[in-house]
């Protein structure tokens, strides 16, 4: 089966790529890198002759709310286009966990955004709803941190490994098109301060997590459930302690 990830460069995309491919795929990563701009429409119409899946697992250069805005809407409307053209059977994005429940927040919007242009395209989908990545735990604390202080609100977080991302849209991938949505998250629930204040200890990293029900989490104030699954998510098979990059020096 040919399988076009678009983003197929990226931390999910290569790891679909290699996955795939494993598994007696076609995989064709798709991307600025590889001659493909989902902006420009560059490229699309070869990538996908023959392709009877798109996993579209792109994401903004830049996550000021216009931009990414712009981003998805005009990335998203050129590949289902592309794909109708082609014949394509099946498209699947990935998405996040919580996207309806934080409407104010700008990349969510987008997301939101992105998912409804799916919906209403009238093309075979499936949207698979991830938690946070164990990869972003670093970058969201440098994003919490205020005057050495990582403030973070008490609310519940689920993150999940890559690895195990790429094996639930895989798998999404090559079965028959849901025309809805599907959940994956980590192993473990945690509260969201706590597992912070674990995981800087685990870096050895001196600043304070201070517990803040006001936190912000990318410009947007959190609810107990907003980050993590409903009942019936795909769960992954790595805990965050046996996460290899969990004690990785560096930012």
């Amino acid at each position: 089966m040919k399988i076009v990830v678009v983003g197929g460069t990226g931390l999910i995309g290569s790891k679909l790529v290699t996955k795939l491919g494993e598994h007696g795929h076609e995989a064709v990563a798709a991307s600025p890198n590889t001659g493909v701009d989902t902006l420009t429409g560059e490229g699309l119409e070869e990538v996908l002759t023959g392709a009877q899946v798109v996993i579209d697992v792109s994401n903004s250069p830049s996550f000021e709310p216009a931009a990414v805005l712009e981003f998805f809407e005009t990335s998203t409307g050129n590949l289902l286009a592309a794909e109708a053209a082609a014949g394509v059977g099946h498209h699947v994005a990935l998405s996040v966990v919580g996207t309806e429940r934080m409407p104010e927040n700008g990349y969510f919007r987008a997301k939101i955004a992105q998912e409804q242009l799916i919906e209403k395209s009238g093309r075979p989908f499936s949207l698979v709803h991830a938690t946070q990545f164990f990869e972003f735990v670093r970058g969201i604390a440098d994003e919490a941190t205020d005057d050495d202080k990582v403030r973070i609100a008490p609310v519940r977080f689920q993150p999940i490994a890559g690895d195990d991302v790429a094996r639930a849209v895989g798998r999404v991938a090559v079965g028959s098109p849901l025309n809805g949505r599907v959940e994956v998250a980590g192993p473990e629930q945690f509260r969201m301060d706590e597992f912070f204040r674990e995981a800087l200890a685990g870096w050895n990293d001196p600043r304070e997590v201070v517990t803040d029900p006001h936190a912000l989490y990318f410009g947007s104030t959190p609810g107990e459930r907003t980050l993590v699954p409903g009942d019936g998510a795909t769960l992954g098979e790595i805990r965050y302690s046996d996460w290899p990059g969990r004690n990785a020096t560096g930012k």
